[in-house]
């Protein structure tokens, strides 16, 4: 799945295509990937002009005149961009047509995909964004804070570092990362975790966060920012997916266990 990195990167990617457009139509052939009334959405996005893009966690926010389009990509949601005249492929589920006859298609093989359009002035206090933690650079994500979002957790902080409630935009393979970097065994109980691990786990997320963002974020599975796109912060992973790989810093070989159903990598020597 997507994360904060990789969105950032589509968002940067339809910033360079759609900011001016104004939506002429908005079809969609899976009704699912709509959050609430779907002729509504298609309703309320006609004759809206593309504003601005940002990102909140794993979601990208495009601003409009009036309302805001939310899409989160779940595992395989990208955009692909076509000529109105070309015929819709399978796996096309949400088509926005603008005034150029241009659309905007998409595709998500898996349908997991969400999108919503919300009032604009609201978008970031009412659900699903109303609920979501600190970014990553937020100034009021402390080591106080997030000891205090754990301490009454008393699963994996591997797992904790995953709810979106707390810090958002981290999944899977910058977790395994942050924990590595931060010397932090990923089945440590959260509410053990004490000032000083937490604040050297905010300066590795910030740390690798940036760098991955800065690259283009990790292209893994099936993730491209859009068609031709990819990420190079695959190259740069330490620990994750490294199955058969050795601990750049002891040599150790590197373990994988599952923790909540997720695949875990982690060197059992630095991070005891």
């Amino acid at each position: 799945m997507p994360e904060k990195p990789e969105v950032i990167t589509v968002s940067k990617t339809l910033e360079k295509i759609i900011i001016g457009k104004i939506i002429k139509k908005a079809d969609v052939y899976h009704d699912n990937i709509i959050i609430g009334d779907v002729e509504k959405f298609k309703k309320d996005l006609v004759g809206e002009k593309i504003e601005s893009i940002t990102t909140r966690g794993k979601w990208i926010v495009i601003f409009l005149t009036t309302k805001a389009l939310i899409v989160h990509l779940r595992m395989e949601g990208k955009f692909f961009f076509r000529n109105s005249s070309v015929l819709k492929s399978k796996h096309e589920h949400v088509i926005i047509t603008f005034n150029d006859n241009t659309d905007m298609r998409f595709n998500d093989v898996r349908k997991f995909g969400k999108m919503a359009c919300l009032p604009k002035k609201e978008v970031f206090n009412i659900e699903p964004l109303a609920s979501l933690g600190l970014e990553y650079n937020d100034k009021n994500l402390t080591p106080n804070y997030l000891v205090s979002a754990l301490k009454q957790k008393r699963i994996p902080i591997k797992t904790s570092l995953l709810d979106q409630s707390i810090i958002t935009g981290i999944g899977n393979i910058y977790d395994d990362e942050i924990l590595f970097l931060s010397h932090i065994n990923p089945l440590r109980k959260s509410n053990t975790i004490s000032l000083d691990e937490a604040n050297a786990i905010i300066k590795n997320t910030s740390i690798i966060l940036k760098k991955a963002i800065k690259m283009g974020g990790t292209t893994i599975k099936s993730f491209t920012s859009a068609e031709g796109v990819h990420g190079l912060f695959q190259n740069e992973l330490l620990v994750h997916g490294k199955k058969d790989g050795l601990c750049p810093i002891c040599n150790s070989k590197i373990s994988v266990i599952k923790i909540g159903g997720r695949s875990t990598y982690f060197c059992p020597n630095c991070q005891k």
